[in-house]
């Protein structure tokens, strides 16, 4: 499958839009796309996915490797692949859209806000595109596509001042029906707050998404990656939350977990009875906006008994919320969660982390063994007040974890971290290698 990468200048350069713009584009011309995101994001895929139906790839080479960024790629299905950016191109401690890029040896497309220039739009297009050969970075930058621009001589005026060697392959219109509106942690989710399809089909005509099509290529291939587990999970069931609260999951952790087990999907939210399973996975996204549902609806009651059953539980940032006492929510508003974790949770208007994460495990848990490493990442905006008893699974390595040097607070078989992994990362193999009540 061949793809390319649309980049921003900038973080807020409208990446999003003209990525689902170009996904618009290639469907209306009758191709089959396949979505993708560079660097540590759940709510920009959700928009993608949203649109076109299919799983957004999750791009990272910290998260997963080289080899595991690649066999994640070629996971996708389609004709071409769309890669969208994070922040600018180059912008990024340990994941940067070049480090994409350059490792999956795909093309760059810039995209400029030409909102309010035109030659120099090309000379900031000539910029990012020298700047590679200055830092060493070995990717091809093909042209922009010029985001916020009128037709008429303002397109013109933006073709006619790229040198040779970038080429313009279109632009992205103003229109006030292109704007995602947006909460903490970012836009609203996908299956929330999707762009109108009509306004997006009126974005993509102005995209000359032949000449995208004819500039993509297909990264390295790489061996499928193995796990041997003496078949110990081959039986194995496991229950993932899905509902509005727990709505953070990369498709590579759903197939990983499917390629090893039966995956029984739950709600929490709506009050659902947890599956009979061997292990309980709770992912990220937006308890602190259902609170009350949580409080009252029962499951979380039930997580509380598994868990002093010994069943394993992996809770990933809102898991960890929802294993802890309490959460209590910017509006002052407290409620009863599970109460396995002793700790209790209250949101904050302010991120209080946000970047890529290294744990290393102290002791075997559910999700690594002594001394394992465990990489991902964090961004959430809730801070844990812990009890005197509170034990953890990890040091951090980098990163900021629970309070600073630890992450994982753990009791009987369960984990909660502030770390989202991936699905090449290993914690999720770990989770079903053991049998409940084998740690």
């Amino acid at each position: 499958m061949e793809g390319f990468v649309l980049a921003g200048t900038s973080s807020g350069v409208g990446k999003t839009v003209a990525t689902l713009a170009t996904l618009t584009a290639l469907e209306d011309a009758g191709y089959q796309p396949q979505p993708a995101k560079a660097g540590p994001d759940f709510i920009d895929p959700s928009h993608h996915e949203a649109l076109v139906d299919a799983p957004s790839r999750t791009l990272d080479p910290w998260l997963a490797g080289e080899d595991g960024m690649r066999r994640t790629y070629w996971r996708g299905e389609g004709d071409i692949c769309v890669v969208e950016g994070v922040m600018g191109l180059y912008d990024g401690t340990k994941t940067s859209t070049a480090a994409v890029a350059e490792g999956l040896d795909l093309p760059v497309v810039l995209v400029v806000d030409a909102k309010a220039g035109m030659e120099s739009v090309a000379a900031t297009a000539l910029g990012f595109a020298e700047y590679a050969d200055r830092i060493g970075v070995d990717i091809d930058v093909a042209g922009i596509l010029a985001q916020r621009a009128h037709g008429g001589r303002h397109a013109d005026g933006i073709r006619d001042a790229l040198p040779e060697d970038l080429a313009y392959f279109g632009r992205i219109p103003p229109m006030s029906d292109l704007e995602i509106p947006d909460r903490h942690l970012g836009l609203h989710m996908g299956s929330e707050a999707g762009l109108d399809r009509d306004a997006l089909s009126t974005a993509a005509e102005t995209i000359d998404i032949e000449r995208l099509v004819d500039v993509a290529r297909a990264p390295p291939e790489v061996a499928t990656a193995t796990a041997d587990n003496d078949g110990a999970a081959a039986n194995h069931r496991v229950a993932v939350a899905q509902d509005s609260a727990f709505c953070f999951t990369y498709p590579s952790v759903l197939e990983r977990l499917r390629s090893r087990a039966t995956v029984e999907p739950f709600s929490p939210v709506a009050g659902d009875p947890v599956p009979d399973v061997d292990a309980i996975y709770l992912p990220g996204g937006y308890p602190e906006l259902h609170g009350q549902a949580l409080e009252t609806g029962g499951t979380l009651d039930e997580i509380a008994d598994r868990a002093a059953d010994g069943v394993p539980i992996y809770g990933e940032c809102g898991g960890l919320m929802a294993l802890s006492e309490s959460l209590t929510t910017t509006d002052g508003e407290t409620y009863e969660m599970a109460g396995v974790l002793p700790a209790d949770i209250e949101m904050q208007d302010r991120y209080q982390a946000l970047d890529h994460v290294e744990l290393e495990a102290q002791s075997d848990t559910v999700v690594a063994a002594s001394r394992e490493h465990r990489r991902g990442h964090e961004f959430h905006y809730s801070a844990a007040t812990l009890g005197s008893d509170a034990s953890f699974a990890f040091d951090v390595v980098r990163g900021d974890g629970i309070d600073g040097e630890h992450d994982g607070l753990t009791e009987y078989n369960t984990v909660g971290t502030y770390c989202h992994c991936h699905g090449e990362s290993g914690a999720f193999d770990r989770l079903l290698a053991l049998p409940s009540k084998d740690v």
